[in-house]
This record gives structure tokens, C-alpha cells and sequence, in this order.
């Protein structure tokens, strides 16, 4: 896979510069032991309160150093890809910020940050400092294991025991509410791949229809493999297996972690099929979704709960400086406000009728265009953004749900509220496009009962705002001709028309309207306009039924 980095002996201290450079003047500083020792920390911070140390391999940003600062972690200690920092880097974090009362280290439960983190802070008290430590183990994807490892629940010990620090309490207070939340947490995730290593050779051991569930943030095999299903489906296996994990009763907090290459939109339906499953009446707070504990360029996400109390409750909606961590919501139903209505719609303007032939071509045509909508999408692929037909399909779709509302008795008034469905329904330009097309003919129509005629005027309204003409490679090529020729009352010459239209866009070699006119002509030869395509095949399905 391709990545953006310039040598990867130097990928982690240039990130960690950028994140300093990117986070506000003043805010956070580096010790000058980069690149060997690599710790980022609070530039304010003056010793006076409990130390908030953690940190782990790099490769899941923005944790660690992403949440450092006021209210979260004092200091982050980073080692490489993947690989915990050495005992000397710990050591020399913590004599950097712990002070009289002490630091506490928060520590993922994975050997190599166990054993690091643990003999800094036995050098540490043996050199008289004041250090406990707090282990993380929120994973439930192993069960039966001994050791759970520590994924991305780790996050609301920094929460917590930022919250309890900055407040001054001491380092035994401190530590027994974190070790407190380390206990109450529990997390799963899944993936639909696994993540790339800048600088090494990458190989998916998932197949194309497959996801693991239960895998660590390091790119280690997850516990069993799972065949790729709608996300709530997906989401119902993992509530299955959270739920038996919960304490009875009381209310949780839940993280929705991005593990790096969920897309948001993606992430949104996650959320939303998490918090329309079961689990949704467990919860009370809500943080993310967003990426905080990644593993790299992971496509998968994980969930996190822990228990609330009043204590819990406080520590994670309080407001902090770092801005990698997204302030907690309160769950609640989504809020619906009533969409204006116009006046045709309040007077019943457009009151359904039938005609038998009408709903037969209207019916033909969304059909039609549907089945298309692959090939459509394929099309754009080559030459646009990917989503002709989808954007045709999703009209198609919603002419067909309101088929029964529609006037189909009245020309006009038919050609009207299609207008109005894509307008509203099928979205981008072409939405718009065929809403000027449509209502322009509605008025032509009502104005003189010529459907030609009115098309036609419709044609010119649509080319006059879209700005498109014949020879621009767009919908146009195959829409002119077809109702020029329709005009003489041919549907069969008109089809033939659009479909020579359609193939004509393959010869030509710049756009100079939609999407393909960023396209250069390489991309461009031999690859039909999937506007124009799908303009072709509406005559021929019109050509059909005549």
C-alpha cells in the first residue's frame, strides 16, 4: 500500500514534530532527547499536582501525545511503529514531570509496555520518586485469556485520572480511581482489513468478503474470521458479545473508536446502528465516533463501555485542553422539525389520477434506469466521481415509492411533480438538471398540449442554466437529438437518435461540463457519457412500449 513519508527511520519524530507544531504556541514541548528518547509533555506544567504518564508504540494517533494537556496526560512516551518505548524513555518521563506528589503511569496491558513501564517505575522509587501504575486490560475478545489486552478503554483512564489530578488530589487517591475505571471497562473491535506498515511490504490475509472480529491495535489476527454483513449485523455480534460483560443495571459511557479508515460517513452509520441495537438503552454518554486509539490504517472501528458513577460521570464530561478527545454527549432521540410546505402541496394542487399507459412508461422507464445502476456507476468511475447511478437510481427509486400520488392523468401536472421528486430526492447536478428539465416542460405543456414541444422547451431551460450544449460530453449529447427527432412524432427514431448521441461521447476527448471535464482525454477515449448513456436507454424503453 502507498503511504506519505520520507524515511521511515524518521516517520515517528517528524510526526510527533508535526503534532507540536500543529497543537496551538506554548501548549506542549518535546524533551531534546529526540530522537533516541521521545517524550512530549505539558509546556506549562510546573510539578505541583500527580504526573499523568502513558504512552505505548506509535501508530495509533492520536494517541498517545495527542492527549496531552490540561486535564488528561502530563507526559506521553512514544517508541516506534508498534514497539513499546525503552525503560530509559519512561525513566527519563518521569523525572521530567513528577514532582512531590508523584506520577502515575497508565499502562496497556501488552508485554513489552508491561515490563518498560514497570522497571522505570521500580528505577524511579529506587531514585525516590513517588510512582504507581495502573494496567489496562479492557479487551473481551479472548475470554479465557489471562492477560486481556489493553486497546482503546485505555482512553478513560487518561480521562479520569486527568480529571482527579488536575483537581490536586494525591497519587494514592489518584491511582485507586483509575485502577477503579480500568476495571469497570470493557472493548471490542472489528475490521474489514488489516493495517499497512509505512515502509514494509503489506499482504491482507482477508479475503474480499471477509472481516476479523476481536483484533488487537497492532494488526494482530483477531479471534475468528467473519463473513462481510450489513453493519447492523455486524454490530448485533458484537453487542452479543459485549452485553454478557456488563454489570447489571446502572448506565455506561461508550466510545466509538475509528481505527484509522472508516470513512465519517461511514462512522455515522456505525453509530447510528450501535445506538439503535440493544445496547442503546445501557448508555448515557456518548463519545465519538472519531479516530483516538487507531491502529494505523486500520478500516475497522472498536467499542468501549465503562460503568458510570457519579465520580465516572463528572471525570469524563469535564472539559479538557487536547483536542483529540471529543467532549462527551448525553444519549437522546433524534429531533424532527416539520419541513415547510408549499402552497400547491397545502391546496392539494397535484391530487393523484390514473392513466394506464402513464404508469406503465413512468414504471418501465425507473425500472429501467435501476437496473443500470452498476453499469452507470462503472461508467462514472472512468470518467466522473463515481455515482451516476446511484444519483439515478435513488430517483428512479423515488418516483416509483410516489407512483400512486402522482397525477398520471394530467400531462403537465405529472411532469410538475416529477420535477419536484428529483428535485428533491436525487440530489447533485443532475438532480437539478432534469428538475429544470421537467418543471420547464410542465409549464410548456400547460401553456400548449404538445409533449414534444414541451420537452423541448424543457431542453432549452435545462442548457440554458447548466450551461451544457451538444459536443460538451454530457446528457445533452444523446437528450438534443432524441427530441429533436421526437418532435416529428418517431419515439423509434428518437431512441435511435439518443443512442447514436450516446456513442458519439466516446469520441470526444474533452468535457467541458460535469465531472469528466476535470478528466484528462486519456481517461476519456473509448468511455461513453453515463448520463448520455442513460438518456439513450430511457428512449429505448419508450421506443419499446410505443
Amino acid at each position: 500500500m502507498k503511504h506519505f513519508f520520507n524515511r521511515r527511520e524518521n516517520i515517528v519524530t517528524e510526526a510527533l514534530d508535526g503534532l507540536l507544531l500543529t497543537s496551538g504556541a506554548g501548549r506542549l514541548a518535546r524533551l531534546d532527547s529526540f530522537p533516541d528518547i521521545k517524550v512530549i509533555l505539558r509546556a506549562d506544567w510546573d510539578k505541583s499536582k500527580v504526573a499523568i504518564i502513558s504512552g505505548g508504540g506509535a501508530g495509533h494517533e492520536p494517541s498517545h501525545a495527542g492527549f496531552v494537556g490540561k486535564g488528561m496526560l502530563t507526559a506521553a512516551v512514544s517508541g516506534e511503529i508498534f514497539a513499546s518505548p525503552s525503560v530509559d524513555a519512561v525513566l527519563t518521563a518521569i523525572r521530567a514531570v513528577a514532582g512531590e506528589k508523584g506520577a502515575l503511569l497508565i499502562v496497556k496491558n501488552y508485554t513489552g509496555d508491561r515490563l518498560n513501564f514497570g522497571l522505570a517505575a521500580e528505577k524511579a522509587r529506587a531514585e525516590g520518586f513517588d510512582v504507581e501504575m495502573v494496567i489496562v486490560a479492557d479487551d473481551i475478545a479472548i475470554p479465557e485469556i489471562n492477560q486481556p489486552r489493553g486497546v482503546a478503554g485505555t482512553l478513560f483512564v487518561h480521562k479520569i485520572a486527568g480529571y482527579h489530578a488536575e483537581r490536586g488530589e494525591d497519587l494514592k487517591t489518584v491511582a485507586s480511581h483509575a485502577a477503579a475505571a480500568a476495571g469497570d471497562i470493557v472493548s471490542l473491535g472489528m475490521s474489514l482489513s488489516t493495517c499497512s506498515v509505512p515502509g514494509q511490504a503489506h499482504e491482507d490475509r482477508l479475503g474480499e468478503n471477509e472481516g476479523e472480529l476481536g483484533l488487537g491495535i497492532h494488526g494482530e489476527p483477531g479471534v475468528e474470521r467473519i463473513t462481510l454483513q450489513p453493519v447492523a449485523d455486524i454490530v448485533a455480534t458484537m453487542v452479543a458479545r459485549l452485553t454478557p460483560t456488563l454489570r447489571e443495571g446502572g448506565s455506561h459511557a461508550l466510545l466509538i473508536n475509528n481505527l484509522g479508515a472508516v470513512p465519517p460517513l461511514e462512522m455515522t452509520v456505525i453509530a447510528n446502528a450501535v445506538l439503535s441495537s440493544s445496547l442503546a438503552d445501557r448508555v448515557k454518554l456518548i463519545i465519538g465516533p472519531a479516530p483516538m486509539m487507531t491502529a494505523l490504517n486500520m478500516n475497522g472501528f472498536s467499542l468501549s463501555l465503562i460503568r458510570l458513577d457519579g465520580t465516572h460521570e463528572a471525570a469524563l464530561t469535564a472539559a479538557v485542553e487536547p483536542h483529540a478527545w471529543m467532549p462527551a454527549v448525553e444519549r437522546h432521540e433524534i429531533r424532527i422539525v416539520a419541513a415547510p410546505r408549499t402552497s400547491a402541496a397545502l391546496n392539494g394542487a397535484a391530487t393523484a389520477g390514473d392513466n394506464l399507459r402513464n404508469r406503465r412508461l413512468i414504471t418501465a422507464l425507473c425500472e429501467h434506469l435501476i437496473s443500470q445502476e452498476s453499469e452507470l456507476n462503472r461508467l462514472d468511475g472512468r470518467v466522473g466521481d463515481g455515482d451516476t447511478g446511484s444519483t439515478v437510481a435513488t430517483g428512479a427509486r423515488s418516483v416509483l415509492a410516489r407512483l400512486d400520488t402522482l397525477p398520471l392523468d394530467r400531462p403537465a401536472a405529472t411532469l410538475a411533480s416529477l420535477g419536484d421528486i428529483l428535485g428533491t430526492s436525487m440530489g447533485g447536478s443532475s438532480g437539478v438538471l432534469l428538475s429544470i428539465f421537467f418543471t420547464a416542460a410542465a409549464k410548456a405543456m400547460a401553456d400548449k398540449d404538445d409533449i414534444a414541444a414541451a420537452l423541448l422547451a424543457g431542453l432549452d431551460r435545462m442548457t440554458f442554466y447548466g450551461g451544457a450544449g451538444v459536443g460538451d460530453r454530457t446528457m445533452v449529447d444523446a437528450l438534443s437529438p432524441a427530441l429533436q427527432a421526437l418532435a416529428s412524432g418517431d419515439v423509434a427514431a428518437a431512441a435511435r437518435a439518443a443512442a447514436a448521441g450516446a456513442e458519439s461521447t466516446k469520441a470526444m476527448m474533452k468535457a467541458r461540463a460535469g465531472r469528466a471535464s476535470y478528466v484528462g482525454e486519456r481517461d476519456l477515449a473509448g468511455v461513453a457519457d453515463p448520463g448520455a448513456v442513460a438518456v439513450a436507454g430511457a428512449f429505448g424503453v419508450a421506443a419499446s412500449l410505443a
